[in-house]
Order: C-alpha cells, then sequence, then structure tokens
C-alpha cells in the first residue's frame, strides 16, 4: 500500500516537520502567533501531547494533536480557568487539537480523516469525552462531526475559536449515520496503522474472550482449544469438581432434552441453605448480565442518576448509558492510591442522595481490590433512604467467602448483592448467578423472570458446586500461589514497569510510558495464541498501557510468561520505526 493514505501514530522524526508546520500555518499564514525567526512553533506541553499523523509514501500530508487527562493540564488552560470550563475537571476529557494539513491537501479527505483517526485514539483508550477549539471560520466541520459549543469563545492572536464538546458514544454514533458509507469506501484506501481497528465494534459491552476466535465460534475445529491459552477472559484455570462432572456425565441425554425446574426451586433451595438466607430474598439467572439487565431496566430510567467506580467492570457503564441512557457519574480510583477504594470518599460522593443507584464491584474488576464489607456497610447504612446498592461479589471466594454483604442485602431493601457461580465454581459455560435483595424486591424481579431462567444442566451442576465446598476452597487456595508463580514470571520480564496481583484469579502488567502500547503487546501475543486483555478502553486512568492476565494452570503461565518475553523482544525497536507507540516523545503546538 504504498501509495495508500497512511494514518499512524507520529514519530520523533516528524516532530521538526510539525513545528515547522505549525509555523507555517498558525504565525505566516493565520498570524495567530508571531513569527519567530528559527521557522518553528513549539511551547510548554511539547512532549505530552500524542500525535497523529497522515502520510502518503514519503509524504507527509498533515496531523492532529491529542492531549489525554492523565497528562493534568490541557491547553485550554491558558484561556480559561476550570470554573469557567468545568467540563475539564468533571469529565476528564481529551483535548482533540490542532487539526493541520499542508495546504495542497486540504481539498482532500486528509482532515476529516485525521478527525476519525482521533476519535478512535481516544475511544481506544477509554476516552468518553473530548474537547476542543474550533476555529470559527471552521465551524462547520466541527459541528458536521458532531461536536458542539459549550459557550465560551477564546482569541489567539488573530484567530478566533470556538470551544466545542462531545461525549465519545455519541460522536461514535454520529460519525456512523451521518459519514459511515463514505468511511467505509476510504477504508480500501487506507494504510491504518493505529493501535484501534478502523472500525468500532458493534454497539455493545466490550468483553474478554477473543480467544475463541482462534478456536473457532463456528465449533468445527475445538481442538484447537488445546492450543490457545484463554487469558483474556476470567474462567477458572481448574475443572468443576468431580461430583460436577460425574452427575453430568451420568446421563447427558436426558439433561439435554429435558425441561429443568420451571423456577429453578431446587437451586433456590440449595442456596439459601448454603448461604443462610431466606429463599424469598433470592433471584437466579442465566449468569450476572441476565440479573443486570433485568434489575436495571425495572429500577432505573434515562433521568436515574448512578454512580459508578472508574475502573470497573464495564458491563455496568454498558447497561446504565448506553442502554438504558442513564446519567453516570464515576468514582475515580488511581494507580498512586494503589486502586484502593476508600470509604471515606465514597460516603462523601453518596452522603447528598443524589444517585439512584451506586454499583460496587467487590473484588473489583479490573483492579483486582477488595474493600472489607464491614466498611462499606457503614457506607451503605449512613446513606441516604433513596439510594438503592448493588454490590457485585462474583470473586469474593478469592478473598474471603465470609466477608459478604449478603446478609445486610436480604434484610436492607435498597442493597442487593449479586453473585455469579460461573467464575467461582468453574461455570461460565453453564451460565448461573444469583441475586440477594429484600423479599419485596426479590418477589417483583421474580414476577418478572421468564420460566426456565436456568438450564437443566447448569442447575444440576451448580447445586452440586455448592455441595462440594471443599473442592473449590482447596482450587481457590491454588489460584493464589499460581498468581504469586505467574507474578514472579512476569517481574523477571524486562519490559513491565509493574506487576500488579490484586486478590482474584487475575493480575495486571503495566508498560513503560515510552514503550509498547498495551494493545501492540496483546496482539503480538496472540501470535503465539495466548490471549490478553487490553485493559485501555475499560477507563482512561490504565493509559493505554495497563494489560490484564488471568492466571491458568502451571503449564499455561509458563506459556504466558514465554509469550510476553517474546512479544516484548519483539517490539523493542527504535520508537521512530513503531507506529501506534505512546507519543510522547513527540511535540507541537500547544495553544493552537
Amino acid at each position: 500500500m504504498e501509495h495508500a493514505l497512511q494514518l499512524r501514530t507520529a514519530t520523533p522524526g516528524d516532530r521538526e516537520w510539525i513545528h515547522e508546520l505549525c509555523h507555517r500555518v498558525y504565525a505566516e499564514e493565520l498570524g495567530q502567533h508571531p513569527v519567530d525567526p528559527s521557522g518553528t512553533l513549539r511551547d510548554g506541553l511539547d512532549g505530552d501531547n500524542v500525535y497523529l499523523v497522515a502520510a502518503r509514501g514519503d509524504t507527509r500530508i498533515g496531523f492532529i494533536s491529542l492531549t489525554p487527562p492523565w497528562v493534568g493540564r490541557y491547553s485550554l488552560d491558558k484561556y480559561l480557568t476550570r470554573e469557567e470550563l468545568p467540563v475539564l475537571t468533571d469529565e476528564a476529557p481529551f483535548e482533540i487539537r490542532v487539526l493541520t494539513v499542508e495546504p495542497q491537501w486540504r481539498s482532500t479527505a486528509a482532515a476529516p480523516l485525521l478527525m476519525y483517526a482521533a476519535l478512535r485514539w481516544v475511544a481506544a483508550r477509554g476516552g468518553r469525552s473530548v474537547v476542543a477549539m474550533g476555529r470559527t471560520d471552521l465551524l462547520d466541520m466541527y459541528l458536521a462531526a458532531g461536536l458542539r459549543p459549550v459557550g465560551r469563545t477564546v482569541r489567539s492572536g488573530a484567530v478566533s475559536f470556538e470551544v466545542l464538546s462531545g461525549s465519545v458514544p455519541e460522536l461514535t454514533r454520529t460519525v456512523a449515520e451521518r459519514h459511515g458509507r463514505i468511511l467505509e469506501r476510504l477504508r480500501t484506501r487506507l494504510d491504518w496503522r493505529l493501535d484501534p481497528p478502523f472500525a468500532p465494534q458493534a454497539d455493545g459491552c466490550e468483553h474478554g474472550g477473543a480467544f475463541f476466535s482462534a478456536i473457532g465460534t463456528d465449533f468445527r475445529t475445538l481442538t484447537r482449544r488445546h492450543e490457545v491459552v484463554a487469558a483474556d477472559v476470567l474462567d477458572a484455570w481448574f475443572p468443576p469438581s468431580p461430583e460436577v462432572r460425574a452427575i453430568l456425565a451420568e446421563d447427558p441425554g436426558w439433561a439435554a432434552r429435558t425441561s429443568p425446574p420451571t423456577g429453578a426451586e431446587g437451586l433456590l433451595a440449595e442456596i439459601a441453605g448454603v448461604r443462610g438466607l431466606p429463599v424469598e430474598s433470592l433471584v437466579v439467572g442465566a449468569g450476572s448480565s441476565d440479573l443486570i439487565f433485568r434489575a436495571f431496566g425495572r429500577w432505573l430510567t434515562p433521568g436515574s442518576r448512578v454512580l459508578l467506580l472508574d475502573p470497573g467492570y464495564g458491563e455496568y457503564a454498558h447497561v446504565t448509558e448506553r442502554v438504558i441512557g442513564c446519567r453516570v457519574d464515576r468514582l475515580r480510583l488511581s494507580r498512586e492510591d494503589g486502586w484502593r477504594l476508600d470509604p471515606a470518599r465514597l460516603a462523601a460522593a453518596t452522603g447528598d442522595g443524589r444517585y439512584d443507584l451506586v454499583v460496587v464491584v467487590n473484588p473489583n474488576n479490573p483492579t483486582g481490590r477488595h474493600a472489607p464489607a464491614d466498611a462499606l456497610r457503614a457506607v451503605i447504612e449512613a446513606s441516604p433512604a433513596r439510594t438503592r446498592w448493588w454490590i457485585d461479589e462474583a470473586y469474593l471466594g478469592y478473598a474471603d467467602p465470609a466477608d459478604s454483604l449478603v446478609g445486610l442485602a436480604s434484610v436492607d431493601a435498597r442493597v442487593a448483592v449479586c453473585t455469579s457461580l460461573s467464575k467461582m465454581y468453574a461455570l461460565s459455560g453453564m451460565r448461573a448467578a444469583y441475586l440477594v435483595t429484600g423479599p419485596d424486591t426479590a418477589g417483583e424481579l421474580r414476577r418478572w423472570t421468564p420460566p426456565w431462567p436456568v438450564g437443566l444442566p447448569a442447575q444440576l451442576a451448580a447445586v452440586t458446586a455448592l455441595r462440594d465446598p471443599g473442592y473449590y476452597a482447596e482450587r481457590w487456595a491454588r489460584t493464589h500461589v499460581l498468581r504469586r508463580e505467574l507474578a514472579h514470571g512476569l517481574e523477571a520480564s524486562d519490559g513491565f514497569t509493574s506487576v500488579d496481583e490484586g486478590v482474584a484469579n487475575f493480575l495486571t502488567v503495566t508498560l513503560p510510558p515510552d514503550g509498547p502500547s498495551a494493545a501492540r503487546l496483546v496482539r503480538e501475543c496472540r501470535r503465539h495464541d495466548v490471549f490478553l486483555r487490553d485493559l485501555s478502553p475499560m477507563s482512561p486512568a490504565y493509559e493505554g498501557r495497563t494489560v490484564r492476565i488471568a492466571v491458568r494452570d502451571t503449564a499455561e503461565n509458563a506459556r504466558i510468561v514465554a509469550a510476553c518475553r517474546s512479544a516484548l523482544d519483539a517490539l523493542r525497536e527504535p520508537a521512530a520505526a513503531v507506529p501506534g507507540t505512546s507519543g510522547r516523545a513527540a511535540s507541537g503546538r500547544a495553544s493552537r
């Protein structure tokens, strides 16, 4: 594709051209800045911005600049205070800036494609909103892309700008609706070298499980499962208990053809007995996602306000924001605080009763951190009566199964505890989960539960698993040993700035800011049939450089370590030759 339009991350070799083009356009052509004898334009954000470049062969055509929120400052800070522009603090946006194209290429698709590339880059880093300074004489172009004025105009030299903003999901939908066909035609003539795929995925929550594409989703090559390491999804590394396997093998033909108990009565009774709960407080479903969709669809409306942890399990943001359309705020967790959930911050955020629902995943996925139940209970009990709490305890068994809030949930109508049987009991393929909440609330949800919510093989497996606690306790304990061994192997690899274990059946590794992106590491490991999870789309807090790795058995953990080492070696080439690097070494003019 030698003559195709190439879109890539800027390399150090592009820097002088960027500075020189900025001077020609913003000093000499537009008069925004004084002419500099050096013929170049630089400023204080150089080194922190990311630059995407359009080129055709050796000919550079144009570029666009992005300032990620983790930089901690924006070019807009030069013109407006945070009080005048609260979006910079409230939403932690990505700033899209300095869209600049060589004069002879301005009538081509280069500028719109650079804007589209910036949107895809932001989305791939978990960006939820963007801000921009759009030249007033080009305002129609920005409005056509879906950006909207915030009511602030700034002036720099002879040029005036309108401050614009937009949500990333809405911008993505607008681009698809208005320009999808054109983009699809242009796609065939592009040399796309950016981390994210050219087209966004279909509307839905992005989950792990890409490994199945290597096995074959048509199930015709299932023998490939022995060659693939599925560490991008948090399925158990161990099989179900021998008793579970025995009951499933006893008469699989009967289990497959026979309708299960209509309301999963036996499963409900077993859960109630094992957990010491009244059966009236329980609702079962085909996995936690079934319960999330069912409950949230009954409880929330587009007028509801919801608080989520960030980072946090993506299904909650998907259902509340994209499916229902709630107003969603986020309580941001930080790497500097060890991703710890501070109960005092949570109490301060929820104390005024502004939220209809607060969601806490504990232990958290993807951070792996666990907040003690006593601390959460104190916050919940002190919160206003109008606020409902949803506690997701899918991975609690890896911390302490006794440290649960199910007791509180069974008597407090404001509290619901969701527990998946999939991950802890090695039943992900079966799809079984349960919800604990007050009897009245549980009864209403049961009225909206269709008959046979859990299939017969899944009911048989779940009941039998709950009757074999010794087997699972030993497997959970072994998981901690395997996680520590995996962490040691990865820590010995040269290329990660940190290996963070947490308490559950996974860990995270973080790449240096000037190293390859998480997406590139994941892609390179797939060459070895090792599938890992890029956390970048989940939250900007990961800065595009953190990967989650599920704990597997000893042999597969060794393959994970070997694949990571090989991938890091392959990616350890000069940044100038690597498309998709972080761009921190690139520079440009921040005030435009």
